[in-house]
């Protein structure tokens, strides 16, 4: 699968982005799905997961109630919505998709995901 993440781009903090992740292919609902970052200097993170039905959803304690992940699969698309920015969110976003077996499961290790996308910047000023 390709994935091709849009929406980034310069906002002050406090305000909100959406982030939108478009995925190839007839299989996306078999798979799980993700959201990364990766800041100037330090390692990437994990920031968000949802399972394959949507129903289960995991977030990084960072962003727990202000980042939203959602997705549509009859669009093929995974989304993150992102309100109170903080300049401490600034990165490259990245999204990524894992095989699920079980429609319930979400991933929130880097080494679980098959296919990752370009990424997306994503830059907070104060």
């Amino acid at each position: 699968v390709q994935l091709q993440a849009c929406g980034g781009g310069l906002v002050q903090a406090g305000g909100s982005l959406r982030l939108s992740c478009a995925a190839s292919g007839r299989t996306f609902s078999s798979y799980g799905m993700g959201w990364f970052r990766q800041a100037p200097g330090k390692e990437r993170e994990f920031v968000a997961a949802i399972s394959r039905s949507g129903s289960s959803t995991s977030y990084a304690d960072s962003v727990k109630g202000r980042f939203t992940i959602s997705r549509d699969n009859a669009k093929n698309t995974v989304y993150l919505q992102m309100n109170s920015l903080k300049p401490e969110d600034t990165a490259v976003y990245y999204c990524a998709a894992k095989t699920a077996r079980y429609s319930t499961s979400y991933f929130s290790r880097e080494y679980e995901y098959d296919y990752w996308g370009q990424g997306t910047l994503v830059t907070v000023s104060s």
